[in-house]
């Protein structure tokens, strides 16, 4: 077992699993990596305002690697990683509860061209407050929201009155994968394609600045999973699960 300091060894340890990568956050303060065999941990806090244990490998090695990360970082991290390796670890860890599955999502290729003029723009610092009711209404459970120092930027459509419909943001982006989070449409304006507008401008920004573009969906949002394929992501299976021992 060898701990992992540099973004290059992450990259290298998990042959650039666009996961790893992402949770390794370009190796920024507090974030901390393992490996071992075929098997590679990094523990990142507050990533996608979680601590998370991003696991990848086979079986055997990562849960060596499971138990030696949360020996050294605490059980609050939460493993999380392919959907069939996290019920391995949880079948086989006592200390492991899978608690949850969702998908993963990554794209590295431009989106198909949209059928109308782009009208979505990045928004000022100022325009926020704005963000923050639309969200209220129309996203109430989004991560990603104004003021979190990790949620870099968000981006915005507003009608010709300059009523805010739409929004999505550039938030918790590693220097490889960005990620795209908070999407929200005011329940008023749903239906008419703003969404997907608004994701293939923020897609395009993320994959000119970091290559891949990458989102977390839960599996029952068939009509989010539905827009993001239609833009050119990929799903992946994934879960999290928790240590009992916070119980």
């Amino acid at each position: 077992m060898r701990e992992l300091t540099r973004t290059a060894e992450v990259v290298d340890a998990s042959a650039d699993d666009d996961l790893i990568v992402w949770a390794a956050q370009g190796m920024k303060p507090g974030v901390r990596a393992w490996a071992a065999g075929d098997a590679v941990v990094v523990a990142s806090p507050r990533a996608s305002r979680r601590d998370r244990l991003a696991v990848h490998g086979g079986t055997a090695h990562a849960t060596r690697l499971v138990r030696h990360a949360l020996a050294e970082v605490g059980p609050a991290f939460r493993p999380f990683g392919d959907l069939h390796l996290v019920r391995e670890l949880s079948d086989t860890m006592d200390e492991l509860e899978f608690s949850g599955n969702f998908s993963w999502m990554v794209t590295t290729a431009p989106p198909p061209a949209p059928d109308v003029v782009q009208d979505a723009e990045w928004l000022t610092p100022d325009e926020e407050p704005d963000v923050t009711d639309l969200l209220k209404a129309a996203n109430p459970d989004s991560y990603a929201v104004p003021g979190i120092p990790e949620v870099r930027r968000w981006a915005g459509i507003r009608d010709t009155t300059g009523e805010l419909l739409a929004v999505a943001a550039d938030a918790w982006s590693a220097p490889t994968v960005g990620l795209l989070a908070g999407v929200a449409t005011a329940v008023q304006a749903r239906g008419r394609g703003l969404g997907e507008r608004i994701c293939r401008f923020v897609t395009q920004a993320l994959l000119a600045e970091h290559d891949r573009a990458a989102l977390m969906v839960n599996d029952e949002n068939d009509a989010a999973i539905g827009l993001y394929e239609r833009l050119g992501y990929a799903r992946r299976l994934v879960a999290a699960a928790a240590d009992t021992r916070l119980a």
